[in-house]
């Protein structure tokens, strides 16, 4: 019989309530610090109910946590991740210590630079990500030779993966041609691994740089790179709305910075 949505597992309640990620929740539940109506409890699978039961981490009872939405310009070189045993910077060197905690809505290479949401709304994160949401993620690329437009209908298209099914890009356009390089806008309404490189490769092309520009309503513009903000509530609410038609696309504000159209941004 299926649980009550009211219902849901341990480890998850400590991180819809803002306590850490599941991962660092589930190493608290196994040292035995998480106690359910006064009892320890060791199994992060063990079933809570949120209107009934209480929830205890080193004897601080788990209530929910404010809702934060970050916006942050990820700079290149950095890792989309809480920690790291190779000992590489992660996100959170740049975040700070004195943050709740958030997480990432998706991920970003370490080599690719941009946007990146990250919260503790776990149904935000969910909504964001989701291509049924249709949420645009929008991304700057550029193309290690010249695109002609044979090739950019080849990668509107698309490309087969192993398991068969397609990975289809909302939309591609070339902006411009400078020496022997090509920048595309390559739009997005999910997030594959390392889709955008994929994609490429798919018609004998390779990205040489890689920035994302807009994720919703959202851009880079006003952030500096390893800068954040947190997000306005009129933002939020566009998250939810309609997605623009195909051809408003091009009149999208995450493809309407100039600077960013220029490749200038920085990384």
């Amino acid at each position: 019989m299926a649980k009550s949505k009211k219902k849901m597992t341990l480890d998850r309640v400590l991180s819809r309530h803002g306590f850490s990620s599941r991962r660092k929740a589930q190493d608290a539940i196994q040292a035995g610090i998480v106690k359910v109506n006064g009892r320890i409890v060791r199994d992060s699978e063990f079933w809570v109910d949120l209107h009934t039961d209480t929830v205890h981490v080193n004897g601080k009872r788990i209530r929910q946590a404010q809702r934060i939405y970050l916006l942050f310009y990820k700079p290149k070189g950095i890792i989309t991740s809480h920690g790291d045993r190779r000992g590489r910077n992660t996100i959170y060197d740049c975040l700070g210590p004195k943050l709740p905690w958030v997480a990432p809505v998706g991920r970003l290479d370490k080599n690719t630079s941009g946007l990146l949401l990250l919260t503790n709304d776990t149904d935000f994160s969910n909504h964001v990500t989701s291509p049924s949401s249709k949420v645009f993620k929008t991304y700057l690329v550029k193309a290690n030779t010249l695109v002609s437009e044979e090739l950019v209908d080849r990668l509107r298209q698309g490309f087969k993966m192993k398991d068969g099914l397609c990975a289809q890009p909302h939309s591609v356009r070339r902006l411009e041609d400078r020496g022997k390089y090509s920048r595309l806008e390559i739009i997005l309404t999910e997030g594959k691994n390392r889709e955008i490189h994929r994609l490429l490769e798919s018609a004998g092309l390779k990205v040489l740089k890689l920035v994302r520009t807009g994720i919703g309503p959202c851009t880079l513009k006003g952030l500096q790179v390893g800068q954040w903000r947190e997000l306005l509530k009129s933002e939020l609410a566009l998250f939810y709305s309609a997605p623009p038609k195909a051809d408003e696309t091009a009149k999208s504000p995450a493809g309407s910075v100039n600077a960013d159209r220029n490749f200038t941004v920085k990384t």
